[in-house]
């Protein structure tokens, strides 16, 4: 028999970098402004970060744990909130939208690696990330309470526009710094 190590999909780094940024999302939907029928927190800064600081399997993977945390009945959705009638509801299409939009924004930033500096690989990677979120949460608002396409965008993508312009820059500086911590894979 061969002593060789099993390959693993993700280094044990990795895994227990998704394992905290799971962690850190479920906070951060503690956090929250209600603005009607979409409530501000932090969760897009977190989805964000992860992308710009995690590989796209990592990224995905730690917002994967999240839903299934949130899913299962652990209360890590905006407010404290949990259970397949969220993640189905009216802005369900949001959390979804957080899966897809680390996992882009991951993939963006290391297609541009080498190419551009780190910071402007994270601003240029944040664009899709939080088009995502949107286009994906928007959809589903607009399905699941039948108020229109019209309406559904202006109370579920207008009034976030510059807050997550915000956070989209506060994610970059972070990330930069990390990455010049040496913390970016």
């Amino acid at each position: 028999m061969s002593s060789s190590a099993t390959p693993r999909l993700l280094p044990t780094r990795d895994l227990v970098m998704a394992a905290l940024v799971a962690s850190l999302i479920s906070a951060s939907a503690y956090i929250q402004i209600p603005m009607g029928a979409v409530p501000v927190t932090l969760q897009v800064f977190v989805v964000l970060l992860a992308g710009m600081v995690l590989s796209p399997l990592a990224a995905g993977l730690s917002m994967l744990v999240y839903l299934l945390l949130g899913a299962v009945g652990v209360p890590v959705f905006a407010g404290g909130t949990a259970g397949l009638g969220v993640l189905f509801g009216p802005t369900g299409g949001y959390l979804f939208g957080f899966a897809v939009a680390a996992v882009a924004v991951s993939l963006v930033r290391s297609a541009l690696r080498g190419t551009v500096s780190f910071p402007v690989a994270g601003a240029i990677a944040a664009v899709p990330g939080i088009a995502l979120i949107y286009g994906i949460g928007w959809v589903v608002l607009a399905q699941v309470t039948g108020m229109g396409w019209g309406p559904a965008f202006a109370v579920g993508v207008v009034p976030f526009v510059a807050i997550d312009a915000v956070k989209a820059v506060v994610a970059v500086v972070i990330a930069a710094a990390l990455e010049r911590a040496g913390l970016v894979g």
